[in-house]
């Protein structure tokens, strides 16, 4: 195949990856382009997007993950870009000012150190042949040494390893082949320990995946981990993927236990990414995430209305004197429209919502939790 041929599949493929800083509203989703390319916006450190090449190495993989379309025995064309020719590709795309960035991932190709020394060569042979100074967001494969993880850290500007599901029983179900504990577990803290704050590499950030509904793991355990990964492993985001029905093989436990149609389990997916930005931009604490008595998030209730309901005393909150965190817990209000209210009444008291100079559907369901008086 020619190269270009390869990037458009692999390209493709990478769809199913979402640990990296990937747009999330309609101005930012992905697009597919001449050469076959998905390109991807991604937020930039002082601000603003830019697009990020996201593609494979290689789509073979001898992983047998019974939600993955890729796992080792299903029927697709299978392709794999080498290392020089990935490098000299993107540098193409560097050049013409087409890209910010590049995010790599692979199918485990014959085992993960082997996947993993052809990873890092490609961003070795940016780095030292092309001196490519730029963004590289690596994956970090399941089952890779300490010495190939370090060696992805010390030439990234990001590190990623999906941790897929909670615990060791939950990927039993998903796979024979990955130890969770081993594989999964041992190369995240290490990720945590290279990038610690006051480390060499402290400027690298770390990202996961769970893959959301494959396994019949509950809200509450995902988000006991949430609280775990970013509290005391310091990762910087975590990204779900719902499970995409008719991907994966016909026994998956998920699909026996939660009886979603696609739109619920999108539904789901968008409720704990509504729990992780209450985690990481609110200060919620695990007591303040409500959940149903099967341990699950509403489908029906955003998380921070559902907090404010069972909190009415809290209610309604002083625009005009509240501290940052009290505004932060009113339904409506996020961390920008907040940074607004306390900028504004600096220098003069803010009497209605129009004296902010927003508008829209969600500012205004803020309006019966807030007092202006």
């Amino acid at each position: 195949m020619e190269t270009t041929d390869k990037l458009k599949l692999l390209s493709g493929d990478a769809q199913y990856d979402l640990a990296c800083a990937c747009g999330t509203t309609e101005d930012e989703h992905r697009e597919r382009t001449g050469g076959g390319r998905w390109l991807y916006p991604v937020t930039l450190p002082n601000g603003g997007y830019s697009i990020l090449l996201k593609t494979l190495l290689s789509n073979a993989c001898s992983n047998d993950c019974k939600y993955c379309p890729l796992r080792s025995g299903t029927n697709i064309r299978r392709c794999t870009l080498a290392p020089e020719e990935t490098a000299s590709v993107f540098m193409e795309y560097v050049r013409k000012h087409e890209v910010f960035g590049l995010f790599l991932s692979s199918g485990v190709i014959n085992n993960p150190d082997y996947t993993m020394d052809r990873i890092n060569a490609v961003a070795r042979i940016l780095r030292y042949r092309y001196h490519y100074r730029g963004y590289i967001h690596l994956k970090i494969i399941p089952g890779a040494s300490d010495a190939a993880v370090e060696d992805s850290v010390s030439l990234a500007s990001a590190v990623s390893l999906n941790i897929e599901t909670t615990g060791s029983r939950h990927l039993e179900q998903l796979s024979c082949k990955k130890h969770y504990l081993q594989d999964i577990i041992r190369p995240i803290k290490l990720m945590s320990k290279l990038t610690e704050k006051g480390s060499r590499f402290s400027r690298v950030k770390c990202t996961t995946q769970f893959v959301v509904g494959a396994s019949d793991e509950k809200d509450s355990e995902i988000i006991n981990y949430m609280f775990g990964l970013y509290g005391r492993l310091n990762f910087h985001r975590i990204y779900f993927s719902a499970y995409q029905k008719g991907l994966g093989t016909k026994d998956i436990p998920g699909e026996k236990t939660f009886l979603l149609n696609p739109d619920d389990l999108l539904t789901r997916e968008h409720r704990l990414y509504q729990v992780d930005f209450l985690i990481r931009k609110y200060g919620f604490t695990a007591e303040d995430i409500l959940l149903d008595g099967y341990g699950n998030l509403s489908l029906e209730r955003d998380p921070k209305e559902q907090w404010a309901d069972r909190h009415p005393e809290f209610y309604p909150v002083a625009i005009n004197t509240a501290d940052k965190e009290a505004l932060l817990k009113v339904p409506g209000l996020g961390p920008v429209t907040v940074k607004t209210i306390l900028a504004a009444r600096k220098s003069s008291r803010i009497q209605c919502l129009d004296d902010l100079g927003a508008a829209g559907r969600r500012l205004e369901k803020a309006r019966p939790y807030l007092a202006f008086g």
